[in-house]
């Protein structure tokens, strides 16, 4: 790889759906990679592969509290990212996100090395405009059951962005929109984890509202391309740049691509919208495809085959 200097790496929430992918990118690039990670969503599974590494080491570590390591840079991700889980503990999940984000940007600071933030459409909480693009404020309830999870993530973005102002710090903010693909947990509530799951065991394909709401879903091979392309843009690109898949789908339009893939006999049901459940959820992506020169390439039907046959292995017990 003659892209990219190999560098000692550090990454919070390694050991989470998206951060184990990154890790394993990070390695095959020839880095050296820490991985940390407390294990409240994150599984040891998602990164049994990587363990033979010499160049992969973890940390059993809550980010909460300092830490001190030496390393070139930092992708922060640590903190749980789906509404059942984010929900379980929602203090923890505040903190995880504000003391997290103060602990390793004070880290990034005493080394003097960039930091890249993996902030969250959920900043713009449920929009008035389709798609999101990176000017528009947002519209989210700070007092709401989802607050912990939006409401922490802006705050974060506001510390990223005032230590950059007030210490020089070289930072990158992202905002990740949906994101799917393996390693997902098959009981994380979101939204694609829920239907395949669903459709493979024959149960009813549970829609929250009428259907009519919409999303953009990323597959995790394209998103984790992008958080490596954002962290080596020069010091002056900091973001924040949404980073998702621009193709706008119906949640009723994803449950019948699933049971259509599955060949599933599942019915689908409608039941009440959950509290601030944003109605349209879009990226504009022209920053991404202008400064990054990225754009999400794997069609969500490629997408959903591979993420299908992977949970189909995990139901049946298989070795992953």
């Amino acid at each position: 790889m003659n892209r990219y200097k190999k560098k000692r790496i550090l990454v919070t929430g390694g050991a989470g759906f998206i951060g184990s992918h990154l890790c394993e990118k990070l390695l095959n690039y020839g880095n050296e990679v820490i991985c940390v990670d407390n294990f409240f969503t994150g599984s040891k599974k998602n990164i049994l592969p990587l363990m033979d590494n010499l160049y992969f080491e973890i940390l059993r570590h809550d980010i909460t509290f300092p830490f001190y390591v030496e390393v070139d840079e930092i992708y922060n991700l640590a903190c749980p990212a789906s509404p059942v889980n984010y929900q379980i503990n929602p203090v923890q999940t505040t903190k995880t996100s504000v003391h997290g984000a103060i602990n390793m940007l004070g880290l990034a600071k005493r080394l003097k090395i960039k930091i890249l933030q993996a902030s969250t459409s959920e900043v713009y909480g449920d929009p008035e405009i389709n798609p999101q693009n990176e000017e528009y404020w947002g519209r989210v309830n700070p007092i709401g059951i989802r607050s912990c999870y939006d409401e922490g993530k802006r705050c974060a973005e506001t510390l990223f962005f005032d230590y950059h102002r007030q210490n020089n710090l070289n930072i990158k903010v992202v905002r990740i929109f949906n994101t799917y693909g393996p390693k997902m947990q098959p009981d994380d509530g979101r939204v694609i984890s829920n239907f395949i799951v669903q459709a493979l065991q024959g149960n009813d394909i549970t829609i929250y509202g009428d259907g009519n709401q919409t999303r953009s879903f990323c597959y995790v091979d394209d998103l984790v391309d992008g958080l490596i392309i954002m962290m080596n843009t020069e010091d002056g690109v900091i973001g924040p740049i949404n980073l998702g898949n621009q193709e706008e789908t119906t949640i009723e339009e994803l449950a019948q691509m699933i049971l259509k893939i599955t060949n599933s006999k599942s019915k689908i049901v409608f039941k009440p919208l959950p509290e601030d459940d944003p109605k349209i959820r879009c990226p504009n992506t022209d920053k991404a495809n202008k400064i990054l020169k990225w754009k999400a390439n794997i069609s969500l039907e490629i997408g959903l085959k591979k993420t299908i046959e992977y949970f189909d292995n995990i139901l049946r017990g298989e070795k992953i």
